[in-house]
């Protein structure tokens, strides 16, 4: 039994693999097919990815995450949030990468034991990418008016980053 996951996803391709050629369907014909549109995707919401990836590179660049994470604490001290996850939480949705390497800093400098790493902790797998995530998705299918999408997931991740810290507290203590 052991190693046996090392055979489920070969397993998976080769059921599918079989069950094409058993009914008679052009496997290989049907793969570049489906290969060749996920090409034109990628090259369809290439332009949104680079426009994001290079705000998000100017926002951290600039002083401007540092600027808006200081001007917020009030509100961040309101929400209950270690003051020190406002740049994961203002970057999060942003990016990914970007978020990754705020949260790697924030267990370098606080351990991933306490308090303000167990919230970064919890904030990085409770919340997402958002903005990436729409440019993604919805540039994948030609989207353009997102109506409440935005709202609504900007308010999941609000909602992640407050009750992120409210676990911790509750599951923890301080």
């Amino acid at each position: 039994m052991e190693g046996f996951n090392h055979y489920i996803v070969p397993s998976i391709v080769a059921v599918f693999l079989l069950y094409g050629l058993l009914q008679n369907v052009p496997v290989f014909d049907v793969f570049l097919e489906g290969a060749k549109e996920g090409l034109s995707t990628a090259v369809r919401i290439l332009p949104s990815l680079v426009g994001l990836i290079t705000a998000v590179g100017v926002f951290k660049a600039s002083g401007a995450l540092d600027l808006l994470s200081h001007g917020l604490k009030p509100a961040a001290q309101f929400l209950g949030l270690p003051t020190e996850v406002m740049p994961l939480a203002l970057l999060r949705p942003v990016s990914g990468s970007g978020g990754m390497a705020v949260f790697r800093d924030l267990l370098d400098s606080h351990g991933p034991d306490s308090f303000v790493g167990r919230v970064a902790s919890v904030m990085m797998g409770s919340t997402e990418t958002t903005f990436y995530t729409i440019a993604v998705y919805y540039g994948a299918i030609d989207v353009r008016k997102t109506r409440h999408t935005l709202p609504a997931a900007l308010g999941a991740d609000l909602a992640g980053f407050v009750f992120s810290s409210l676990a911790v507290l509750w599951l923890f203590g301080q």
